[in-house]
């Protein structure tokens, strides 16, 4: 065998022991041990916060949607990942640029009697250069690919935002109608206090009253006068998340004003049924998201392993080339030319190596992401279960003993009024009476809390298919591909 031979057979070896080596293998399927799925997603889940029946809670989300600055980014970073989607897409196509130039060059004196004509001398060139790598092993369908689950992914982040922006404002609005029944209610409960100190002081000059038990209704007076500052400072507080929830401006965050719809005691609780929806991986987008990462980072793995493989560039020019400016485009000057560059790197692997290396330990990251999705996901469900039940007892408990206090309420004034008690009886009574309404409104408010908390962990406040059709417009190739 000559060397020649040799050689060439040594380095049809080499190539095809190095393709055989860079073989892409399949992305490996994850296998997540799941629960038994029993029940189906809850009617109206798309748009839940609708179920309260209240006007205004319906107002403020939707403002919300239409103004908050987070979901805003989000969506700016969509339209920055379909920027990257076009640009990964470009090196799939030829590429033609249109080139005019202009070169003035002097030869050296010291070479002059080497070269006949003048020393210096102009050329001037035109025309159309076309360039086109073909994509034989897939690098640029996969960093495509990759691109297109990017995409994907930021819309599922996007959506994300979006359900935690609805449950911020349903919350805090909740929040803010408790505030408001808890202050009513303390701003009545010091009138009431007005009229004891009236009534003992009465007693008092009369002389069928102690002043101890004056000064007891005065020191009940002032205790309930103490809490109405703290009381509006959480009104204020919960005015100012509101606005800024809803993406108001500077002026309208600082001096707030939010409407008010239904009391808090008269919201409507919707039912939401016990168990685990069997769409709950396709309604989450949480998972959805990490899910559109998982994809992407097996493309990219793909698109690392092609760089081992021998690229094939096709070249074309056609213009003119003259030395005088009017000749360019006459038949003489005309020029064109045709090639084929095949690139195999050699020295390069260790680079390429090691950037398959970085993409294969990107992709064991994302896949560990998606079963940490797909664990707080579940996690998520079984918790607002679990408090959506705890906070339904807690409230129908604390209705229970408002109802008992108020029946102890009417005894112990009762009993005063004939003889039986003392004015320090109905005093602890009107006490566990202002006790027993202010922790029926924190339940209250914490049963309207959980309902929006299952929700969410639900996947509920957007439309899985409607974003599952946008996905499939998106990961479609060009019509002309």
């Amino acid at each position: 065998m000559s060397k020649r031979a040799a050689a060439v057979f040594a380095l049809g070896a080499v190539c095809v022991a190095m393709l055989a080596a860079c073989n892409t293998p399949e992305p490996k399927r994850l296998m997540i041990e799941l629960p038994e799925t029993t029940a189906a997603a809850p009617q109206g889940i798309d748009r839940f916060w609708t179920q309260f029946n209240d006007a205004q809670l319906n107002a403020l989300i939707e403002e919300a949607l239409n103004n908050n600055l987070d979901l805003r980014a989000a969506i700016a970073r969509i339209d920055e990942a379909r920027a990257n989607l076009r640009l990964a897409r470009a090196p799939l196509y030829p590429s033609l640029d249109a080139e005019f130039g202009a070169n003035r060059n002097r030869t050296s004196d010291a070479t002059a009697q080497q070269f006949q004509g003048p020393h210096a001398t102009t050329t001037y060139s035109t025309g159309l250069r076309a360039s086109y790598e073909v994509d034989l092993w897939g690098k640029y369908a996969n960093g495509r690919n990759a691109a297109q689950s990017s995409l994907l992914a930021t819309r599922y982040a996007a959506e994300t935002v979006r359900i935690a922006l609805i449950g911020q404002v349903a919350t805090a609005y909740f929040a803010l109608r408790a505030n408001d029944a808890e202050l009513t209610l303390a701003r009545e409960t010091l009138k009431t206090r007005d009229d004891n100190v009236r009534l003992q002081k009465q007693r008092l000059d009369a002389g069928v009253a102690s002043d101890y038990e004056f000064k007891l209704a005065q020191a009940e007076r002032a205790a309930v006068a103490a809490v109405i500052p703290a009381m509006e400072r959480a009104v204020a507080l919960s005015e100012s998340a509101l606005a800024v929830l809803t993406g108001r401006s500077p002026k309208k965050v600082y001096t707030p004003s939010v409407a008010r719809g239904a009391e808090i005691t008269a919201a409507a609780a919707p039912d939401v049924p016990a168990g685990l929806p069997s769409d709950l991986l396709a309604r989450r987008p949480d998972i959805r998201q990490a899910e559109a990462q998982l994809g992407a980072a097996d493309a990219r793995i793909s698109e690392a392993r092609a760089q081992y493989y021998p690229s094939l560039t096709l070249t074309a020019q056609f213009g003119g080339e003259s030395a005088e400016l009017s000749d360019l485009l006459t038949a003489p000057a005309r020029v064109w030319s045709i090639g084929a560059k095949l690139l195999q790197p050699i020295i390069a692997a260790q680079r390429i190596g090691a950037q398959v290396d970085a993409a294969t330990a990107r992709r064991e990251q994302a896949s560990i992401a998606y079963q940490q999705a797909v664990q707080s996901a579940f996690r998520d469900v079984h918790d607002a279960l679990v408090a959506h039940r705890s906070a339904r007892e807690a409230f129908t408990a604390q209705d229970e003993r408002r109802a008992r206090v108020i029946d102890a309420l009417k005894l112990a004034e009762l009993r005063q009024r004939n003889g039986y008690s003392s004015y320090i009886d109905v005093l602890d009574a009107q006490r566990n009476l202002l006790d027993a309404e202010r922790a029926r409104l924190a339940a209250l408010r914490d049963r309207q809390t959980a309902i929006v908390d299952l929700y969410k962990a639900l996947g509920g406040g957007w439309d899985p298919a409607q974003s599952q059709a946008s996905a499939d417009s998106t990961s479609k190739p060009p019509a002309n591909r």
